[in-house]
């Protein structure tokens, strides 16, 4: 059974960004603004996450 510990949005309104994480187990809700830079950029750090994570051990990870 798979249970939703946090959600991540990426919002964009009136031309600036900002990222809402969503803890699902205490209710709460953190923004944090985000420059447009880093927004353009955000692919290449989730494929390097990825390239990370896949070559990490497998110790722990689901």
């Amino acid at each position: 059974m798979e249970t939703l510990l946090y959600a991540a949005e990426l919002v964009r309104e009136d031309g600036t960004y900002k990222l809402v994480v969503r803890d699902m187990v205490r209710d709460t809700v953190q923004v944090t603004p985000v420059p447009e830079s880093l927004v353009a950029k955000l692919p290449t750090f989730l494929s390097a996450l990825n390239a990370k994570l896949a070559s990490a051990p497998a110790r722990g990870r689901r």
